[in-house]
């Protein structure tokens, strides 16, 4: 399944104004869950960066110490 950048942004700005309806292209869907709508992002994430050959965003925690 080929998904668009459009597509990404449409999920991206639903997850940051907090609500589960995303439109774009003329579609719309509701997501169950926070988590169903950040699955979905990750997915086409992983392809986009898969197609383009780099590696897909990652976050994760730092941790410093003193030696």
């Amino acid at each position: 399944m080929s998904w668009t950048d459009t597509e990404l942004a449409a999920l991206k700005a639903a997850y940051a104004s907090g609500t589960l309806r995303v439109s774009y292209d003329g579609r719309s869907i509701e997501y169950a869950s926070e988590a169903d709508l950040i699955k979905r992002i990750r997915t086409i994430e992983r392809a986009i960066a898969a197609s383009s050959g780099t590696r897909p965003p990652v976050a994760g925690f730092a941790s410093f110490s003193r030696g």
